[in-house]
């Protein structure tokens, strides 16, 4: 849950969101908690009248087929996302009232009842309230989506080999083309292609002297 908030989330605008277990749990530690999670974030872009419990139960195709043919517009867009094994980064569009809080609540509600099932525990698995940025022009944008795409390279949990395969990440979604919950097409139709966003989050050098133009946006 999001609680109190002295930032107004607006309509069309954009949002680095991050938040921490509680106690700094590594509740992202395995392939299938990523799984799970992405599955949740994906769902949980729309209102849903269809219980995740029943979703859940749908084979790959099916999912997708409900998910391609919802008959509503997203409460969110996602533009980046990173599952760090006790944190998360999201980069977002707010489409309808509210929709950032809802869809947080109901994502990390959902996650939480999975991860106290499996792991037989009560209580919170999130720091609330969580932590957002606005973000307010295309450099912004850029700059906070290397930045998210990189934390498991800077944090030396891979290289950037494995990075560019690892679905911890939506980076390998920009190379890869494919479609799917993350909106690729934005940042690529910003930057040119593909294979210069592949080489804009390469650039560490670039990227450790640029990030001094965007640490307010930075939410560790």
């Amino acid at each position: 849950m999001s609680g109190r908030r002295n930032l107004v989330f607006a309509n069309g605008e954009y949002y680095h969101i991050y938040n921490r277990s509680v106690g700094g749990a590594e509740i992202f530690e395995k392939e299938k908690d990523t799984r799970r999670a992405l599955d949740l974030l994906s769902f949980y872009r729309f209102n849903q009248s269809l219980r995740y419990s029943f979703y859940d139960r749908l084979g790959t195709e099916e999912k997708k087929y409900y998910l391609e043919n919802h008959t509503t517009e997203p409460v969110v867009d996602m533009f980046a996302y990173c599952l760090m094994p006790n944190h998360f980064h999201i980069l977002l569009k707010q489409n309808e009232e509210n929709g950032i809080r809802k869809f947080l609540s109901d994502s990390q509600n959902g996650f939480a009842k999975y991860y106290n099932v499996k792991n037989k525990r009560f209580g919170s698995v999130f720091q609330s309230p969580f932590k957002a940025k606005h973000i307010e022009t295309d450099e912004e944008f850029l700059h906070v989506s290397r930045y998210i795409h990189l934390n498991p390279a800077s944090s030396f949990m891979m290289n950037f080999e494995e990075l560019k395969r690892n679905n911890i990440t939506s980076f390998p979604l920009y190379l890869s083309g494919e479609t799917g919950f993350v909106n690729t097409d934005f940042i690529t139709k910003i930057i040119g292609s593909s294979l210069k966003y592949e080489k804009f989050v390469e650039d560490q050098v670039d990227y450790q002297r640029r990030l001094e133009l965007i640490k307010h946006l930075i939410l560790e």
